[in-house]
C-alpha cells in the first residue's frame, strides 16, 4: 500500500497557502510534491485543500490503494465522519469524498506533527516560492 503524507500551510489568515505531499511508494522510492493553493482563509482551509491536491495527484498517477497520513485532527475526523460542521470546509470534503471513491482502498490516519515533517516542509517551501514570485512581479 502506498503511504501518502500531506500537509497544508497558510501564511496568515487569510494568506498565501501551500500544500505538500510526501509519498512512500515502497522499495526505497519516494515522491515529493508541493502545490500552490492560492490565498486561503486559514490553515485549516489549507489542510483541506492539500488533501484534495494529494488525492488528485494520487488518482492521476494511478495509485489504487493508498494510506493517507495527516497531522490535522479536523481533516481526519471529517473524513471518518464524512461530515464537517464548518460550511467553509464542506465543499472540500465533498470533493475529497468523490475522489476517495475512485480508489480501491483508502485509509486516513492522524499522526503527530513531528511525524509529518516532510510534507510540512514541502508546504512551507511552496509558500516561500509563491512569495518570491510575487516579490519578483512587483519589481
Amino acid at each position: 500500500m502506498i503511504e501518502v503524507f500531506f500537509d497544508g500551510a497558510a501564511n496568515g489568515n487569510p494568506g498565501l497557502a501551500g500544500g505538500g505531499v510526501y509519498i512512500n511508494e515502497g522499495n526505497g522510492k519516494e515522491v515529493r510534491r508541493s502545490f500552490p493553493l492560492g490565498i486561503l482563509s486559514s490553515n485549516h482551509e489549507a489542510e483541506f485543500a492539500a488533501l484534495n491536491a494529494a488525492l488528485q495527484y494520487c488518482a492521476s498517477v494511478g495509485y489504487r490503494s493508498v494510506s493517507f497520513r495527516t497531522d490535522s485532527q479536523l481533516v481526519n475526523q471529517s473524513l471518518e465522519k464524512r461530515h464537517v460542521k464548518n460550511e467553509c470546509f464542506a465543499q472540500y470534503l465533498d470533493q475529497a469524498l468523490v475522489l476517495i471513491d475512485q480508489f480501491d482502498l483508502f485509509f486516513c490516519k492522524w499522526i503527530p506533527d513531528k511525524q509529518n515533517k516532510n510534507a510540512d516542509t514541502l508546504a512551507r517551501l511552496e509558500i516561500q516560492k509563491q512569495l518570491r514570485m510575487h516579490n519578483k512581479e512587483e519589481h
